[in-house]
């Protein structure tokens, strides 16, 4: 990443952290970019009019210039009209940023996952979708990066998943019919195809997908998960 400015970049702030005594150090998801880093010098000052912008789940545009990995931020404007996150939904949106901050390399370009980010965003907003986007961002996030699950065919005797079947999952290798299997070919399909809709289908996939990051991330634990679990276990 060689730029020396960007102007009005399409961005996402993923998360932020104090910098010096009046700065933030940003991590963002731009749309041409990928992640990238921002020095935001003085926004933290009293009369600073940026520091209430800088705030995740807000579509921005961002000016910056660098040929440095940390960029420094010159601009930033509100896109459009936005209704912010709430409860639940707030922290789930925490969480999708982890995800994004895990997966994602810096500067590594990924439009589509801007795509599928605004998407989630949006669909977090209702109570009755929150479960099903966070099971279908996870999945399209892999498959973005190179990750995505082989859900079409019995990877053993390859024939294609049947909708009363069980099966294991190897994430390596894909779907293994078995009388005992975690998973009912129902869940496998309703993950291919997006249209998770009853309560027993998402909960196989929160199942299945919570598995398969665990691998990825090599049993890294997610913070925003163990805030998500304790909020869950007290309402």
């Amino acid at each position: 990443m060689t730029n020396s400015a960007v102007f009005l970049q399409p961005a996402f702030i993923l998360q932020q952290r104090k910098y010096r005594e009046t700065s933030f150090i940003i991590d963002a998801l731009t749309r041409d970019f990928g992640r990238i880093s921002l020095l935001a010098k003085g926004v933290r000052k009293t009369k600073s009019p940026t520091a209430g912008l800088l705030q995740p789940f807000r579509p921005l545009n961002l000016s910056y210039f660098g040929k440095a990995e940390l960029k420094t931020l010159t601009n930033v404007e509100i896109t459009k009209p936005f209704e912010p996150l709430q409860g639940v939904a707030l922290y789930c949106g925490f969480y999708v940023n982890e995800l994004i901050t895990c997966f994602l390399h810096k500067y590594d370009p990924h439009p589509e996952v801007f795509e599928l980010y605004e998407t989630c965003l949006s669909c977090l907003l209702e109570p009755s979708k929150i479960e099903a986007s966070l099971r279908i961002f996870e999945l399209d996030l892999l498959t973005a990066v190179g990750y995505g699950l082989q859900l079409d065919y019995d990877s053993h005797n390859k024939t294609p998943i049947r909708s009363a079947t069980n099966y294991h999952y190897n994430e390596e290798q894909g779907p293994l019919e078995a009388p005992d299997g975690k998973y009912s070919g129902k869940t496998l399909l309703a993950l291919k195809s997006r249209l998770l809709n009853d309560s027993h289908t998402l909960h196989q996939a929160k199942l299945l997908m919570r598995t398969v990051i665990s691998v990825y991330l090599q049993g890294k634990p997610l913070k925003s998960r163990s805030v998500i679990n304790q909020i869950m276990n007290h309402l």
